[in-house]
């Protein structure tokens, strides 16, 4: 009996890893040159399109790349809300798990209150309501701005979402895939 308790660990780790992101299917369908870590924040703060929350003036910027039907990147978003005083988050919607995701990016990014929609949107995907309600009818800018945030994803190599790109303290580029827990985001995030 005692070997198979190390056998039955090693599975559940892995099945608990591999349900801390959502999988992207065909992450081949991107376009545009790979983005090298040492310039992923900079590629991002120059071509995505997000919402900030948290400390404005934080020394730490954050980039979370998730997608609105995703559950790890609401279980990211409630993790990251005590941290919101020592780092800003930006938050860019992509766009590939549902045809809901698109609507409710759209909706998350024009919201002049993103923490107050995002807070209730994640409340409610999370409760298995599948989100906020949000119109199919995407401005042209704001569904091109979603899908240049998607093809960054891909071009970062990433192939789930959350996807995090950040600097450690000593400023060397952090790339992250996957929610966690707010004491591991902070040991992640040098705070």
């Amino acid at each position: 009996m005692k070997p198979i308790r190390p056998l039955l660990m090693a599975l559940a780790a892995a099945l608990t890893l591999s349900l801390a992101a959502c999988s992207r299917e065909n992450a081949s369908a991107d376009k545009g040159p790979p983005i090298a870590a040492a310039q992923a924040l900079d590629v991002l703060a120059a071509e995505g399109k997000g919402f900030t929350v948290g400390a404005t003036m934080a020394a730490r910027t954050v980039y979370v790349l998730f997608d609105p039907q995703c559950p790890h990147c609401g279980h990211l978003w409630e993790a990251s809300q005590p941290l919101l005083d020592k780092a800003r988050f930006v938050w860019l919607p992509v766009a590939f798990i549902s045809p809901k995701s698109l609507p409710q990016g759209a909706a998350l990014l024009q919201s002049p209150q993103p923490l107050e929609t995002m807070t209730a949107h994640e409340k409610a995907l999370l409760g298995g309501s599948g989100g906020m309600s949000a119109s199919a009818s995407v401005p042209d800018d704001i569904r091109a701005a979603i899908e240049r945030n998607t093809q960054l994803l891909g071009r970062l190599g990433a192939e789930s979402v959350p996807f995090i790109v950040t600097r450690s303290p000593a400023g060397q580029p952090v790339l992250h895939a996957g929610s966690m827990e707010t004491a591991a985001l902070a040991a992640l995030l040098g705070l």
